[in-house]
């Protein structure tokens, strides 16, 4: 039991880490940031509202209570970065080799992972109710 444990806190911290690490780029309006927003039409509202999402996310990651809630907008965010990913930007972007694309599959999947774990979360608070 202690080590499902510490995988999930393995799961939370890469998870917050990713969606902290890219938002200074995303606030501060890096090149690749506009580059990005600009190639899907969302140039600069999407990127602050991402930017906002993420953060928001990652603080919802971190705290025990709140774990599903933050996996869930995460993997609503990573959703929308990953289908931009196959559909406009293609898999690399500006030379990064892939990176940012892996880093949203990366967080897509430990955000899928820590979702079914703490799924009683939502379903105790939506319908106030133990399981």
């Amino acid at each position: 039991m202690q080590s499902k444990k510490i995988f999930m806190w393995i799961l939370r911290i890469v998870a917050a880490y990713i969606l902290l690490q890219t938002l200074g780029h995303k606030f501060g309006g890096s090149e690749e940031s506009k580059y990005i927003f600009t190639t899907v039409g969302m140039e600069p509202w999407g990127r602050y509202a991402s930017g906002i999402a993420e953060l928001i996310a990652s603080i919802l990651l971190i705290v025990p209570r709140t774990v599903a809630f933050g996996a869930l907008l995460a993997i609503g965010t990573m959703s929308g970065a990953i289908f931009f990913h196959l559909t406009k930007l293609g898999i690399e972007v500006m030379g990064d080799g892939g990176q940012l694309f892996y880093m949203a599959v990366i967080v897509w999947i430990a955000c899928a992972i820590l979702l079914w774990v703490y799924k009683s979360q939502i379903i105790e608070r939506i319908f106030n109710r133990n399981i």
